[in-house]
């Protein structure tokens, strides 16, 4: 895994740490205003939301995720 980017708004696809320090997919973003989420390493699970997306430290983009694919 690549350190967190500096400054770059988790978006969907995105691999992120939240506030409580759970890895997760940003797998939808509605309204500009709510972010959900669920594991990284599980497809179908409970997922969650933040309304706070400068509590999520990105890990790797989407595009970084596509490429080391």
């Amino acid at each position: 895994m690549s350190p967190a980017l500096p400054r770059h708004r988790a978006w969907v696809g995105d691999l992120v740490k939240d506030e409580d320090g759970r890895l997760a997919i940003v797998t939808d973003v509605v309204a500009g205003a709510v972010w959900i989420l669920r594991p990284a390493d599980v497809l179908l699970s409970d997922q969650w939301i933040t309304t706070d997306p400068d509590s999520l430290s990105v890990l790797e983009t989407r595009a970084q995720r596509a490429a080391s694919r």
